[in-house]
């Protein structure tokens, strides 16, 4: 079973977006209730918002380190698709109740993230929010399941990589 795709990694029990052991450590824990956002040696989130919240979510992931620099943010203004600057590991999205823009940055891991890995998380949070179904990611067996059948994906190509996505969603139910 696979137990990383990208920036999304399976520590101990938990799912886990970011690495919680670099610099300040940020990362975004993704629990039945909804996601949390934490801060290496601090035992409290940062911040809690529950599944139910969410209208939207989407996955920002730079390939490599240097992306998330000052100088991965000027390079990234002349590549405006390009996932560079402060923002690009974060994760972004529209929650309700009072509606508002939200985002979370987490900790870029030591090693890059291939792009097939990048591709199909995107897509995978694409589709789940269209699906309405975003609480999936806080289910740390199906989401193990899905990561197991996306995680030998490797092509650059995103259409191929959108379908494999809904192969697998539509394989393990939502």
């Amino acid at each position: 079973m696979g137990q990383r795709l990208g920036p999304l990694e399976l520590i101990g029990d938990r799912w886990v977006i970011g690495d919680p052991t670099r610099k300040e450590g940020l990362s975004i824990v993704l629990t039945p209730e909804g996601l949390e956002h934490h801060r290496r040696a601090e035992t409290a989130a940062l911040l809690a918002v529950p599944w139910s919240r969410f209208m939207e979510l989407r996955v920002r992931a730079a390939y490599v380190r240097w992306h998330v620099t000052r100088f991965g943010g000027f390079v990234g203004a002349f590549a405006p698709a390009a996932d560079m600057g402060r923002d690009g590991c974060s994760l972004q999205g529209i929650v309700r109740h009072p509606y508002d823009l939200w985002s979370a940055r987490y900790t870029h891991h030591e090693g890059r993230y291939t792009a097939g890995h990048v591709i199909v998380l995107k897509a995978l949070f694409d589709q789940l929010t269209e699906a309405k179904a975003l609480d999936r990611l806080g289910d740390p067996d199906w989401l193990g399941a899905a990561v197991a059948k996306l995680s030998p994906y490797t092509s650059w190509f995103a259409g191929k990589g959108n379908r494999l996505v809904e192969e697998t969603i539509r394989s393990l139910g939502t």
